[in-house]
């Protein structure tokens, strides 16, 4: 249930949402299967597996999904070599050289050919709506990758007025300032891992891990002009994450202590156990991310 990545993203008008109406929505692109000659198939699925009866979990306003995406794995080498040998093989024959057209057909014709005894690659891509902050947290570590959601998303209703969360100021400026004072604002506290770049096109860059970001060292660097691009803070003992410059969180960590707080669900109980997890992740990211927002110096509101 814990979320361990964020892309994040705002809505740029006021939305509603309500999850039955939503349901409604998303069912006609439940997943399903890839056929026998479908390279790639992608549809949404409950969020909750196994234990889940929706394709919409919400609580408190919040709303849960998830889309499954199945990929044929060709590998490419395999598919080159069988184009190289049917292209020799006509040019041996026919004594002349085969078309770029020709090749592509050819390379089509080995793909239908090989599909149906390709393995299959299935992966999950969940999607968090906090409506009362107007927001999606998609997890995932690429835009690409949260682009499928939000695309099928976007398809299911009709549209989608969102965008990446951006800042009124450049977030490795803020971050920087942070190292430079040694403070980020109310509730955080600074861990010992960072990553500083020059901002030439040409520059170098540093990591540093398990180092205090007060130390000589780093306080080198970031004199020499280096910028903090990727830094690992502390929310008040609650959560611990790496946070980008691009605004990407990666290896979120909630606290033991958290995650602890709904440990008297037996076993059995595991949808409710799911439900409870769901709503304290909801409120502790609540919480977070307008802290996190203002410490980095207040969203940028323009409408895209």
């Amino acid at each position: 249930m814990w979320f361990k990545n964020l892309l994040l993203y705002r809505l740029t008008k006021p939305t509603q949402w309500d999850a039955d109406e939503l349901e409604q929505q998303l069912d006609p692109f439940v997943f399903k299967p890839a056929g026998s000659q479908e390279i790639s198939k992608l549809g949404f699925v409950k969020p909750l597996g196994k234990v889940g009866d929706s394709l919409v979990h919400s609580a408190q306003g919040n709303l849960l999904l998830a889309i499954e995406k199945e990929e044929k794995m060709l590998p490419a080498a395999v598919i080159r070599e069988e184009l190289e040998q049917k292209v020799n093989l006509i040019e041996d024959e026919q004594g002349r050289k085969v078309t770029k057209k020709e090749k592509d057909s050819i390379k089509d014709e080995i793909i239908h050919t090989l599909l149906p005894r390709a393995f299959s690659r299935k992966s999950r891509t969940r999607a968090l709506i906090l409506a009362p902050l107007q927001l999606v947290l998609v997890e995932a570590t690429s835009h690409t990758k949260a682009e499928e959601l939000l695309s099928l998303l976007r398809k299911a209703i009709g549209s989608l007025p969102i965008a990446p969360v951006s800042m009124t100021r450049l977030p490795e400026e803020s971050m920087t300032e942070w190292v430079t004072r040694g403070h980020v604002g109310e509730g955080f506290t600074l861990l010992d891992e960072a990553t500083l770049k020059s901002p030439l096109e040409d520059g170098g860059s540093v990591t540093v891990k398990q180092m205090a970001l007060n130390s000589d060292e780093v306080t080198a660097h970031i004199e020499q002009g280096l910028e903090v691009t990727k830094i690992a803070l502390e929310y008040r003992d609650t959560l611990s994450l790496v946070l980008g410059a691009d605004l990407s969180v990666k290896r979120l960590k909630f606290s033991e202590e958290i995650r602890d707080q709904n440990s008297e669900f037996d076993k059995e109980e595991l949808a409710a156990r799911l439900d409870a997890d769901f709503a304290l992740m909801c409120g502790e990211l609540t919480g977070f991310l307008p802290d996190l927002f203002a410490a980095l110096g207040g969203v940028e509101q323009e409408k895209v």
